[in-house]
């Protein structure tokens, strides 16, 4: 049995109680790999206890323990969150709010700064909450590249004062101020005061998580040609977690929680090389009465997967890297 982390060629390895545990060069995950796919394993082709001889059952509840790790982990991380800091509770403000302004940029230049909240746009006023209202100033910023743009700010205990700002045009002719937005929300923390408030808090936040998780997947193929440049790699999600680490400390244990649910959903899909294509032919074997696939129709399905991965995983580490100064997304 061999457990590694990466793909592609072996950097490092060494064995321990019969496993060999390996560091590869792409790291895009990992897997998990068993002596049947080992030519030089010496086991008999026959051999009732390697993996691809036993129940349809068995090979379900093995192929399905990665995933099932990372929905625990993930509500482990949820449980953390809730008893270390707190049930993170959000209160939503009319406005968007800008959390930081690029040095040198127009938003700098006409004299946005960092807290700032803006209540209209040229004259249109942010009163819905969350993402909607940041859709709207940035729709705005993008249509009107070097043409004035009304900017109606509250700074501190000074409301309704009026900025006159000009976006720069950027390289895709868009206009560009150079600012983060977020929805102007504020964050309390309400701790538990019994154990079953506990459990209720942690499944509150667990479910609240795995519907944005499903939500997102669904809206993400739905409207692929709308949210093909969103999707994200190793890179990204690093440089993420670090402006999550950077603004606050307590934000890391939902991302976290985040990642793991991300990767249990992932991997769920029917798609070869994961561990839902593994699945998706166990399944059609049972549906087949037991009858597998062709031995070669299974190593092309699963060989072709790993290749698209591959070359998946590269295109977005070089992609993320070559964008890495707009992974802030700044406006």
């Amino acid at each position: 049995m061999s457990c590694s982390t990466g793909f592609g060629p072996i950097l490092a390895k060494f064995n321990s109680n019969n496993v060999e545990y390996s560091l590869r060069a792409f790291p895009l995950g990992g897997f998990v790999g068993f002596p049947d796919n080992d030519p030089n394993s010496g086991i008999p082709l026959d051999d009732k206890n390697l993996l691809k001889n036993r129940p349809i059952l068995d090979r379900v509840v093995v192929v399905s323990a990665g995933i099932v790790a990372n929905v625990i982990f993930a509500y482990a991380i949820i449980f953390a969150q809730v008893v270390v800091v707190g049930l993170p509770v959000q209160e939503a403000f009319p406005g968007v709010l800008v959390p930081d302004v690029k040095s040198f940029s127009a938003g700098s230049r006409d004299g946005l700064l960092p807290g700032d909240v803006i209540l209209a746009v040229d004259g249109s006023e942010l009163t819905s909450f969350g993402s909607d209202s940041v859709s709207k100033v940035v729709d705005v910023v993008k249509s009107n590249p070097n043409h004035k743009v009304l900017l109606r700010v509250q700074r501190g205990n000074k409301q309704g004062f009026e900025i006159m700002i000009t976006p720069d045009k950027s390289f895709d002719g868009t206009g560009r101020i150079g600012v983060q937005l977020s929805p102007n929300v504020r964050f309390s923390k309400v701790k538990p005061k019994n154990v079953t408030e506990t459990f209720s808090f942690v499944g509150r936040e667990f479910f609240g998580l795995s519907y944005n998780v499903l939500d997102s997947l669904k809206k993400t193929f739905l409207n692929f040609s709308q949210t093909a440049s969103q999707v994200a790699g190793p890179v990204a999600i690093i440089a993420v977690g670090a402006e999550v680490a950077k603004s606050n400390a307590d934000g890391l244990y939902q991302f976290a929680a985040l990642l793991n649910l991300n990767l249990a959903v992932i991997n769920l899909l029917p798609l070869p090389a994961l561990d839902g294509g593994t699945l998706a032919l166990i399944l059609l074997e049972a549906v087949r009465g037991g009858r597998k696939l062709p031995l070669e129709v299974e190593q092309g399905i699963m060989s072709s997967g790993i290749l698209l991965v591959l070359f998946l995983g590269l295109f977005l580490i070089v992609k993320d890297t070559l964008n890495l100064d707009f992974i802030r997304e700044m406006l």
